[in-house]
């Protein structure tokens, strides 16, 4: 299990991340959708996650939300790299009600983003927009190239569950322990 603590003016967290775990999740931001959305990302992704988070929320939340993609990206670049063994790619199409959103990834490192949802308004208190900013700095700190593209639906709750699940279930397919990959590259390295 990796562990990390990042201290910044806006927020102190501490966090611990075991790639291939249980579903096991213990999350507390003081955010209370954005705990229900990194428990989803846990559960269908299957690792494990610890997840303690002391942030400026009486500001607003962008800095937890933002600050939490960078550390969990931190711990998965540190328990993904060097690359080898595992398929690499993933790719999932997630349905929640009326709404469906798809998501490719590559364990590539070499970071890039692709964000399209409509994500935008309140979910309780929760900004919606803040869901690509924590997806942003989740993947750039892992070093992944994704793409989260929606395809449909109006609820906003219902879109962005779907955008965690397929990010979840695209990542869970790309780190998919697989023998005869020794490494997925031509490169010689990733």
């Amino acid at each position: 299990m990796k562990a990390l603590t990042r201290t910044t003016k806006e927020t102190n967290i501490t966090a611990k991340l075991n790639l291939y775990g249980n579903s096991k999740s213990s999350i507390d931001t003081g955010i209370g959708f954005f705990n229900h959305m990194l428990d989803s990302f846990v559960r269908h992704s299957l690792i494990d996650l610890e997840l303690q988070c002391k942030g400026d929320i009486e500001v607003d939340y962008h800095h937890s939300v933002e600050d939490c993609g960078i550390v969990i990206g931190e711990l998965l670049h540190q328990s993904l790299y060097p690359v080898g063994g595992i398929e690499r790619f993933g790719h999932a199409s997630i349905v929640m009600d009326e709404a469906c959103v798809e998501c490719s990834i590559d364990v590539s490192n070499r970071a890039f983003f692709v964000f399209e949802a409509p994500l935008s308004g309140k979910i309780g208190t929760f900004d919606a927009e803040l869901i690509e900013e924590f997806f942003k700095a989740l993947v750039f700190n892992a070093n992944l190239s994704a793409h989260i593209i929606y395809k449909r639906g109006k609820n906003l709750h219902h879109i962005s569950e779907a955008v965690f699940k397929s990010f979840a279930v695209a990542f869970r397919n790309a780190i998919k322990p697989n023998d005869r990959i020794i490494l997925p590259t031509t490169k010689g390295i990733l």
